[in-house]
């Protein structure tokens, strides 16, 4: 990617004028090494300059270091807006609405779990349903689904599908409380009530991961995160609100694109930035039933680990106390929240649209558990089934970022092209040749997610790292993968 007159603030951080393009209301921000932003697609420069143009946006627009293009946002991007005078932007949440990572610790060792591995991945794969319209754990009728999509992962512990200790370690506490189910559709509806508790396809997985000593870069925060042993086995879940969330982006894009400019008289370069005033009807009915699939994201993640705990004691005839089994944190991305923050010098209520972004909190702030108040929140970067996934923990330099972090590796190839460069069964081989067993409903599916698809992931934390998003606490090294 090359942009002409972009100003080098640090070698991490990069800032695009605002007259780079006519109407930019902010300029532009862009996270990343001087190798990484030459290494992504033109159309993140294009798309993120067109977030500047967003009506009420604040201070900047942001891209993070694993950044590529998407729809209307580039995947990577933050925006912060006034909600009293600015706008909500489907296209700055995403599809996968609170499309989220989850990771949990066990107190076994990779030596223990060896003889097996392949069982475990085989068991797995047999009881978590995964691939392209799967159905659910549980399938709801209509007034249980309201209860779900109110209650998030709530309803799935008072319905005993996990602990309440499960809700402290969850962002949000696993509910978001502006939630409201008459904002969301009857096609949407159908499409939720039974996939509750399923992986679905594309880069989500249930992952077999190990925490090596000398992959520990913060021997004490990652002892408080729940890493205690060399070797020590974790479970990685990366998982969505499914075809419940992407019906509800589907129905409000349609809606504002409509709306947007006979109502509200809003005009946006790329209709892919189809908004609306977050003080409207329309723009408070999506923020509502977006919340819903939040929501719903929360508590399909929480029904994937109870059957993942579940598996586990059934393969070693072991029960969880046994196992050591515990949710360290559930982080989201692809979302639009309300926050508290100090915005030159003065706090305010301010609307983050984090797309492919998660977020980020602090040592001392609201909304980190009790137990990461001295540490920061833990955030959790899924890389590539080849590569390994990163913990990090927040810090207060990510303020001038809205307390916002990358999420992944970032692609580098399209869906597409991976396909055409990439066998998935040979992918299949020769990664249980390096000692990670992955199994899968879709071979073409495989081969879209190989690693050569992604970005570097140690350059991504690299330049996550140094630009002042979030610190290394560890890195996990995956031995075993379910995918869709």
């Amino acid at each position: 990617m090359k942009i002409s007159g972009i100003k080098k603030i640090h070698d991490y951080l990069y800032e695009i004028p605002m007259n780079h393009k006519p109407g930019m209301r902010v300029p532009a921000r862009i996270y990343a090494s001087q190798k990484l932003i030459e290494n992504m697609d033109d159309a993140v420069a294009e798309q993120l300059t067109n977030v500047c143009l967003l009506p009420g946006i604040i201070k900047h627009a942001l891209c993070m270091p694993d950044g590529h293009s998407g729809y209307g946002f580039p995947i990577g991007g933050v925006a912060a807006i006034d909600p009293d005078t600015g706008v909500i932007s489907p296209g700055g949440i995403g599809f996968d609405i609170n499309c989220g990572v989850r990771l949990m610790a066990t107190s076994l060792t990779f030596e223990e779990l060896k003889p097996k591995l392949k069982t475990l991945i085989q068991t797995l794969f047999n009881r978590v349903p995964s691939g392209v319209g799967s159905d659910g754990l549980v399938r709801v009728k209509q007034n249980t689904l309201d209860e779900a999509m109110t209650l998030g992962a709530r309803w799935a512990v008072q319905n005993g599908y996990g602990e309440a200790s499960d809700l402290e370690n969850i962002e949000e506490g696993g509910c978001m409380k502006e939630a409201d189910p008459r904002a969301v559709s009857s096609r949407a509806r159908d499409r939720g009530k039974e996939q509750i508790g399923s992986l679905g396809s594309g880069n989500h997985y249930c992952e077999i991961q190990v925490a090596k000593k000398n992959n520990i870069f913060d021997s004490s925060c990652a002892e408080n995160f729940g890493i205690t042993r060399d070797g020590q086995i974790m479970v990685m879940i990366h998982s969505g609100s499914r075809g419940f969330g992407h019906q509800i982006a589907t129905d409000y894009l349609k809606r504002f694109l409509t709306v947007m400019g006979s109502r509200y008289g809003l005009s946006m370069p790329d209709r892919e930035l189809a908004c609306a005033p977050f003080a409207s009807e329309d723009g408070q009915n999506y923020f509502k039933a977006m919340n819903c699939a939040i929501n719903y994201a929360f508590l399909n993640r929480q029904m994937i680990m109870h059957s993942v705990k579940n598996v586990f004691c059934d393969v070693f005839k072991k029960s969880p106390e046994d196992l050591g089994l515990r949710l360290i944190y559930d982080v989201c991305h692809n979302t639009a929240k309300l926050e508290e923050q100090i915005i030159d010098g003065k706090e305010r209520v301010i609307l983050i649209h984090r797309k492919g972004a998660t977020r980020a909190f602090a040592p001392g702030m609201k909304g980190v558990p009790a137990r990461y108040q001295k540490t920061g929140q833990p955030i959790l970067i899924g890389g590539s089934m080849e590569t390994g996934s990163y913990l990090l923990a927040g810090v207060p330099t990510a303020a001038e970022a809205f307390y916002s972090t990358c999420h992944g590796s970032g692609r580098v190839m399209s869906r597409h092209q991976a396909k055409g460069s990439f066998n998935g069964r040979e992918l299949q081989k020769r990664l249980e040749e390096r000692g990670i067993y992955v199994l899968t409903s879709s071979f073409p599916g495989l081969a879209e997610e190989a690693g050569g698809a992604y970005k570097d992931v140690d350059e991504v934390i690299e330049a996550t790292e140094k630009g002042g998003l979030s610190r290394v606490v560890a890195k996990l090294v995956p031995v075993g993968n379910i995918k869709g």
